[in-house]
């Protein structure tokens, strides 16, 4: 019977006080809070287009910055896919995906060989988008790489709208890990790897 791929996460800090539920063979199904409108809706939006079951509640020191609560929902939503994968077994591994949305191009790359890395070209000329902080996607995204054991390359490669550029690169982004996180019927259980082993730091 083959395991399924959901996992259960808390974090709690002096900080961040942090709850997630992933199914990664969802419908896109959501339920997201972590007091920053904006990023509430790309998180949203990270769910729907790859398809996952996200359920993701977080209440941060937001009084004093953001970067707590951003930083740290990337740390548990890396930690949620690496426990939901398990060993990885029949897993495609990598995925790409160009996403445009109006004047904006964005694209995703991402392989879940273990090696945790981040290559991050999306700056955004505001600092808010939304109420968001900007600047601190890049914070979640290398939390989220880190913790996930993911090698992950975003780039917005052109674009007017800062709410365009960010959108598009959740989006792309979503669909990159769709695709990464899929069973290959070919590999069947085997692991996508000459190594024997997918694991943090291999």
């Amino acid at each position: 019977m083959t395991r399924p791929r959901t996992a259960t996460i808390e974090r709690n800090t002096k900080e961040t006080r942090i709850a997630a539920k992933l199914a990664i063979d969802g419908q896109g199904r959501y339920g997201i809070s972590t007091g920053i409108g904006f990023f509430d809706h790309m998180l949203e939006s990270f769910a729907r287009h790859g398809a996952f079951d996200l359920e993701l509640h977080a209440e941060g020191d937001l009084d004093v910055d953001q970067h707590h609560t951003v930083e740290d929902c990337g740390i548990v939503l890396g930690q949620a896919f690496a426990s939901a994968l398990g060993d990885k077994a029949g897993i495609l591994r990598s995925g790409y995906f160009l996403m445009p949305m109006d004047e904006t191009l964005a694209a995703a790359a991402v392989d879940l060989g273990g090696r945790p890395a981040l290559v991050y070209c999306a700056p955004s000329p505001f600092r808010l988008v939304g109420d968001l902080q900007a600047e601190l996607l890049h914070d979640f995204f290398d939390g989220f790489a880190v913790h996930c054991g993911a090698n992950l390359h975003l780039r917005v490669l052109y674009g007017r709208s800062s709410h365009h550029r960010i959108e598009a690169l959740f989006k792309c982004w979503a669909k990159a890990m769709r695709f990464a996180c899929s069973k290959d019927p070919q590999l069947g259980d085997r692991l996508p790897s000459t190594k024997g082993i997918l694991e943090k730091g291999v």
